[in-house]
């Protein structure tokens, strides 16, 4: 009897345990891990804010962190490089392409509570246009040709001058509150104690500052998705070496910025996910045609074939970089891959100098036509000890094909305000930074841009290039356009206006607990937060249907 008995409460056990893990198998079926709300990110960036403004924030990398975590524009740019609503619901453009209506969203609050509206809008674009603005140059000259006037509280509309085809990235700059900042002067705006301690509309507002970091918390009215992560502090630091020294101490989560020489022990650090992304710019020499010998084509073609570039992203960056064929990046919808690209090969390049006409016939190691020898001075910036070296790296190749080159270091505002500007340079190596994601390569290589307050720094005049490039922006037909910049790919291979160099690669460290992370093509190191609203640290378990009525399941 006791056998008996034994043996049904063995029964019982079975069956209890069977249930047990049948259940706990039914709910690992029908529940998934997701992302919860909590924890705080503390992030390592070199430098301090200046000017928390968007109007401003193009001079510092760390304003340009904290504007895309506290202010949004009219529009946005999202992980492919295409520009897509975000204070606007949408847009109308009119059929002779020179008029833009923008629709806003209607549930849009400031930090504060404020309504955000077209008065908003308004206020923004009268401060850049207006004559005391004491923002980037460019940005002001553009805005300055286009009326702008609210419809009604929700609408406002542009009328622009003629048409252009990329003013879409114009209105992804950050709009600023009217209600804190009305009676402000434009010429003291950047003096504005507003830029301590801004309110904006974007998914973070700031909770603490202080001379050491900025604390910011999630906006839980947030017209998007609200972000998981409850704080996220930056903690400012003197240079990118401090940053990593704080990581190693444990005081950081996260690194704003790797550099080269610390990719091997980022690498090697298991609690630690390196995060690496093209950023939107390129290094490029540029050649005065002033000077004699670039005025010959054969010369600037000889220079791209005798340089080996891949060894010099390998060598000197570390190889964090992409060579570059083109003006127009690899990541937008108008390159063309098939683009004549100039690789390394020493023999075309000697070959092309002698066909026309360039000889050492002194034997001293220089080439010389006539009375012009083969040589010039290729100056840089002495702050940036990779680009000293990138010179010192281009001086050794373009030796070996007879070609002279002496490595020069300047102060930064020599550089560019007596050398450049001013035009008293033979080659400067330098670079565009912060490209908008419209490719629209007119402002940087059409004729009429060679003045004082024009970005052509490379003096190039070409009447076929500056007819693609006008017939490039005033087209709004996506297809269209693709061809008019083929072609003008084509012709800047051909003609060699600048040396392109190679596009660098951003390269940033989140400690490995931070889930969510998305890497996409960035514009400005802020872009790392494009989609901060999907990153995590807590999790919980809830049934599917759940979690994706609750929107924990959200679109990547």
């Amino acid at each position: 009897m006791g056998r008996v008995r034994l043996q049904v409460v063995i029964a019982f056990i079975a069956i209890a345990l069977l249930v047990s893990v049948m259940g706990y198998l039914a709910f690992q079926v029908t529940t998934v891990t997701v992302p919860d709300f909590g924890g705080t990110y503390l992030e390592g960036v070199a430098g301090n804010p200046h000017i928390i403004n968007p109007l401003f924030a193009h001079a510092n990398p760390v304003d340009q962190d904290l504007c895309a975590l506290i202010f949004t524009g009219l529009t946005r740019a999202n992980e492919k490089g295409e520009i897509v609503p975000d204070l606007a619901e949408r847009w109308e453009i009119s059929q002779n392409g020179m008029v833009y209506t923008f629709f806003l969203r209607n549930n849009v609050v400031w930090h504060d509570g404020a309504p955000f509206t077209a008065d908003d809008v308004i206020f923004t674009i009268n401060m850049i246009q207006d004559p005391g603005f004491q923002g980037t140059p460019f940005l002001a000259d553009m805005w300055r040709t286009v009326v702008v006037e609210a419809m009604n509280a929700q609408t406002v509309r542009f009328t622009l001058r003629e048409p252009l085809a990329s003013f879409p990235d114009y209105t992804t700059v950050g709009i600023l509150p009217v209600h804190i900042l009305a009676g402000t002067p434009a010429e003291a705006l950047a003096q504005s104690q507003f830029n301590a301690s801004p309110i904006g509309t974007g998914p973070l507002k700031i909770a603490e500052v202080s001379a050491q970091r900025i604390f910011l918390v999630a906006n839980p009215q947030f017209y998007r998705s609200r972000p998981y992560i409850d704080r996220i502090g930056l903690v400012f630091y003197p240079d990118n070496e401090a940053v990593f020294e704080a990581r190693k101490r444990g005081e950081i989560n996260g690194i704003a910025r790797v550099l080269p020489e610390h990719l091997d022990a980022v690498s090697q650090d298991e609690n630690l996910t390196l995060y690496s992304a093209p950023i939107s710019g390129y290094t490029l020499i540029y050649l005065n045609f002033d000077r004699g010998i670039f005025q010959d084509r054969a010369v600037r073609q000889a220079i791209m074939w005798a340089l080996d570039r891949e060894k010099l992203v390998d060598e000197v960056l570390g190889g964090q970089g992409m060579v570059l064929h083109s003006p127009v990046l690899p990541q937008s919808w108008a390159y063309s891959p098939d683009v004549p690209q100039y690789t390394h090969d020493l023999r075309k390049a000697k070959t092309l100098l002698e066909e026309a006409g360039w000889f050492d016939n002194n034997g001293n190691g220089v080439r010389q036509r006539g009375s012009l020898s083969l040589e010039f001075t290729l100056t840089t910036n002495d702050d940036d000890p990779a680009r000293v070296r990138m010179i010192h790296a281009i001086s050794e190749q373009l030796a070996a094909v007879g070609i002279r080159v002496i490595p020069e270091a300047v102060p930064w505002e020599e550089l560019v305000g007596q050398m450049l500007r001013l035009r008293r340079y033979d080659a400067i190596l330098g670079s565009w930074q912060n490209l908008p994601p419209d490719p629209d390569p007119y402002p940087y290589w059409h004729s009429s841009q060679i003045d004082e307050h024009g970005l052509n720094f490379a003096y190039y005049i070409s009447e076929q290039a500056d007819r693609l490039l006008e017939d490039g922006r005033s087209t709004h037909d996506r297809e269209q356009r693709r061809e008019i910049y083929l072609r003008f790919q084509e012709l800047f291979a051909h003609d060699v206006p600048s040396i392109l160099l190679y596009q660098p690669v951003y390269n940033y460290a989140v400690e490995s607990e931070v889930q969510g992370i998305q890497v996409g093509p960035m514009i400005t190191s802020g872009d790392r937060f494009r989609m901060m609203a999907n990153w995590y640290i807590a999790t919980q378990r809830m049934l599917y249907s759940e979690a994706r009525d609750q929107g924990h399941v959200r679109p990547r």
